[in-house]
């Protein structure tokens, strides 16, 4: 998990995800879609089931809120 930043307000904080198998990005969450995407064939399948969860999307859209935004204040 990170969180990228031009200024400590929310507008301008993205949170991003991403899972690695064998040092390979294969699938990536960030805020600014909103929904995970795939890198790999795996990566494809995975992004999918985990889109389909409606509650575990918006528990990683609030994550930008509540990480990011809490730290990026320290941080900048």
């Amino acid at each position: 998990d990170r969180c990228v930043f031009s200024s400590p307000e929310l507008k301008d904080i993205q949170f991003i995800r991403s899972n690695y198998y064998n040092k390979l990005e294969v699938a990536r969450f960030t805020s600014s879609l909103g929904k995970f995407v795939g890198y790999t064939e795996f990566g494809v399948e995975q992004a999918n089931y985990w889109n389909s969860n409606p509650s575990f999307i918006s528990g990683l859209k609030a994550q930008r809120e509540a990480y990011c935004l809490t730290n990026v204040g320290i941080d900048y």
